[in-house]
């Protein structure tokens, strides 16, 4: 199938569906949330939710009315301002962007010409689906955003998550082999997740369940955040230069839940203390893929592995989805987390982010050479 043009072999009025579907959990998202919270700077790491909302209309904008259906752009002055890369975020709150209502109007008129264009030519298999994935990945972001300013709906992060069975260290022996890694071709995936390949891996053992808060209980009482030779150099200069002494918004809460909001350097200081390591990406796909990971989905779990391309890695369909991340610079996480769509947060699906970050809800599973 082309890349540009639509796939009258894909029901259109379903996608077009699960684009509405979408968006309603947006809009339901922010419908609790003043127009000023909406407008402001949450926090100086954010955009302005009202950033996201109009953000959301210029990708949809871009890959599907203009992309796919070869219209104009509806507002093209809007491009730069709502483009991702080309607009940092520790910049979009001092732009003048458009209001609560603006972006809320946007959205709107860019859905309607996507659905009369989807109608007339038809749906593009990828491009629909990026698109649709592509909002509920920024209600994530959102949450994040809302987390940071106490402003999440009273039912988040929802009931059912407050414990997670079985053991936080590593009891689950994986032996060695040959095995597969990243997406088939027969389903939607993105970039960095093929080509599909086959890796080596020697024996290894993983936890059954990520690491819980008792457990991070022990790491703090235990003086873990003032114990230098458990962190790394970077880690060590991150933690003492940001005093932290806990993971972010830490409650110790039901005692076996998974932590959250903890940072790269964080997980593998408690790996160390734990005798233990931190997963490669490899191994923690291997797991889940064999069905031996519980208690996936209550946060995403971070890995020791830097962002990369595969084997034979080709950008698509654009490379500042993820080939300009990579590098030693970004950790990889695993797994998604309460507020991720299982949609989006697949076996094979690749998130990455600074080795400092505690906005995601973040936690660890523990693993070791076996």
């Amino acid at each position: 199938m082309s890349a540009t043009q639509p796939s009258t072999s894909v029901g259109s009025e379903d996608l077009l569906s699960e684009l509405d579907a979408a968006r309603l959990q947006t809009l339901d998202l922010v419908a609790q949330i003043t127009t000023f919270d909406m407008e402001r700077v949450i926090d100086p790491l954010m955009s302005p939710l009202a950033w996201d909302l109009g953000h959301i209309a210029a990708y949809e904008d871009l890959w599907l009315s203009h992309r796919t259906f070869g219209m104009d752009l509806l507002q093209p002055e809007l491009a730069a301002l709502y483009d991702a890369f080309e607009t940092p975020r520790e910049v979009r709150g001092d732009l003048g962007l458009l209001t609560y209502t603006e972006a809320l109007d946007y959205l709107a008129a860019v859905r309607a010409r996507v659905a009369e264009g989807t109608r007339r030519l038809g749906a593009h298999e990828f491009f629909h689906e990026m698109v649709i994935r592509h909002e509920l990945q920024h209600t994530e972001t959102m949450r994040q955003t809302m987390a940071l300013g106490r402003l999440l709906p009273s039912d988040e992060p929802p009931s059912g998550h407050e414990a997670v069975s079985g053991t936080d260290r590593p009891s689950v022996v994986v032996p060695a082999g040959e095995n597969w890694i990243g997406a088939d071709n027969d389903c939607f995936a993105y970039d960095n997740e093929r080509p599909r390949h086959t890796v080596v891996l020697a024996s290894f053992a993983i936890a059954s369940s990520p690491v819980n808060n008792q457990s991070w209980a022990e790491f703090i009482n235990s003086d873990g955040y003032l114990r230098e030779e458990l962190w790394s150099p970077e880690g060590w200069a991150w933690r003492t230069d940001a005093d932290v002494t806990a993971p972010l918004r830490w409650d110790t809460g039901e005692p076996a839940a998974p932590v959250a909001n903890i940072s790269f350097h964080e997980a593998e200081a408690f790996a160390r203390f734990s005798d233990c390591r931190l997963p490669a990406e490899h191994e923690w796909e291997v797991a889940a893929a064999a069905g031996l990971l519980d208690g996936t989905g209550y946060g995403w779990e971070w890995t020791s592995s830097t962002f990369g391309g595969y084997p034979s890695f080709q950008a698509f369909p654009y490379r500042e989805y993820s080939e300009v991340f990579f590098g030693d610079q970004y950790r990889v996480l695993r797994g998604g987390s309460w507020a991720s769509s299982p949609r989006v947060a697949t076996t094979t699906f690749r998130n990455w982010d600074l080795p400092q970050r505690r906005q995601i809800f973040s936690g660890l599973r523990l693993a070791a050479d076996a």
